[in-house]
């Protein structure tokens, strides 16, 4: 299949058993210094290619055949990847499809060991197929496994990152097949459940290659809106196959990171894509995720009246009690009869006006006499009384007029004056006799 013959390429040294060139060439040595003037030979340039594509080591890839043809010996088919619009053509030998247990066919899901080559003659890149393996059911489920742990060791499947669906969302994102029945599921059921509810539908690819480029996309359109409250990723049942998508891990990390809450409605209750441990809520069908995410109206309803019943008897019992409690305050002898309070106490304020009348009396009665008794001691001590006894006050004449207690202080023929009890008069000192 690839072209292994040896061509002498001009500006390089010459094959083993080829005559040597008579001079230094004028071939640029590098792509970079090449000119119009000063070309490289199209052999030169495919050379090149050659040894630069088959320095690429050989790679296992996975994909679906698509076109698979035999031609002799050789047999050409052509692998696209599983989750994008890319295809690649590549080159078998027939023996090795002669060996595989099971025939390969158009749709089969394989891995393959791709060897690039570069022809040179044609100036074609081809794929050539080294070995190629079917991968089977317990190849899928093995590797969604272990896919499901890596995620899981990363915490993407975490409770603490879940978010809380809101009790009633006003405007749902639903992204589903073109006219599915899991679209009409969703409808119905959310529409018989709560009339007002509204959609924001995404129709896209479930299955095949687009699909999960379709999904994230869709997903990424929704998020970005205020108005949605939720998303819901809804699909019927099928295949493992067709449910592959839903354990793209470019989807799981996509889901990972919306900021809306998100509901995986996948198949059946048995189906476990990946996307069900990431999602927010996981509904075992479209019809559960209806149910989940919008309440029923007549039950909420119901509910609306028991608590206004329940709102009712609380404010009856409530009144009832405030009345009780009303009616028996105004039962006590201090509301029933408020004026014998009054009456009580103008009693006691009268009698207490007796008692202090008559301490005040009694008090005034006991001063006054000791008024006089005191009246009378100073009267009875004062030098008026003495004087009017017969006694007298005689004082030395003049301005000083002390008073003469010591004969000496009045020789003979001091002027004295004398204080008498009817007045004063002049007199004086005859000596002492």
């Amino acid at each position: 299949m690839a072209e292994n013959a040896t061509v002498p390429v001009p500006g390089t040294a010459p094959a083993a058993g080829t005559p040597a060139a008579s001079g230094p060439s004028t071939v640029p040595a590098t792509a970079a210094d090449t000119s119009p003037d000063n070309p490289w030979p199209l052999q030169l340039l495919s050379q090149k290619l050659k040894v630069h594509i088959e320095r690429a080591p050989a790679a296992w890839v996975e994909g679906q055949v698509i076109e698979l043809n035999r031609r002799g010996g050789n047999a050409f088919l052509t692998l696209r990847d599983v989750d994008a619009e890319i295809s690649l053509p590549a080159s078998i030998w027939s023996k090795l499809l002669d060996r595989q247990e099971t025939p390969l066919e158009r749709g089969s899901r394989v891995v393959a060991l791709l060897k690039p080559e570069f022809w040179l003659k044609t100036g074609r890149l081809n794929m050539s197929v080294k070995d190629i393996r079917p991968v089977g059911l317990g190849d899928l489920l093995a590797r969604i496994e272990r896919l499901r742990h890596a995620l899981a060791a990363e915490g993407l499947f975490a409770e603490s990152r879940k978010k809380r669906l809101p009790l009633l969302p006003h405007r749902i994102g639903l992204i589903t097949g073109r006219d599915s029945d899991a679209k009409k599921d969703v409808l119905r059921n959310a529409a018989l459940r709560w009339p007002a509810v509204e959609f924001e539908i995404r129709e896209v690819a479930v299955q095949g290659n687009t699909a999960v480029s379709q999904m994230i996309k869709a997903l990424r359109e929704l998020d970005a809106r205020p108005e949605v409250d939720v998303i819901v990723i809804a699909r019927g049942g099928g295949a493992l196959e067709d449910l592959l998508p839903f354990s793209s891990e470019e989807l799981i990390r996509a889901v990972a990171a919306a900021v809306t809450p998100v509901v995986s409605a996948i198949g059946h209750e048995a189906d476990r894509p990946i996307l069900d441990d990431v999602a927010d809520l996981r509904a075992s069908t479209p019809t559960d995720a209806a149910k989940r995410i919008v309440p029923e109206v007549s039950e909420e309803l119901a509910r609306v009246r028991q608590a206004e019943a329940q709102l009712r008897r609380s404010v009856t019992l409530l009144v009832a009690r405030e009345t009780d409690r009303l009616a028996a305050i105004r039962s006590r002898p201090v509301l029933a009869a408020p004026d014998s309070m009054i009456t009580a106490r103008a009693d006691d304020v009268e009698r207490l006006a007796r008692r202090s009348t008559a301490a005040i009396s009694a008090a005034v009665t006991r001063a006054s006499d000791q008024l006089v008794h005191l009246q009378a001691q100073v009267r009875a001590l004062s030098p008026q009384q003495t004087l009017d006894r017969g006694y007298a006050v005689v004082q030395l004449s003049g301005p000083a007029g002390a008073v003469v207690r010591q004969p000496s202080q009045a020789p003979a023929g001091t002027p004295l004056a004398v204080r008498v009890a009817g007045g004063r008069f002049g007199a004086e000192s005859t000596g002492a006799p």
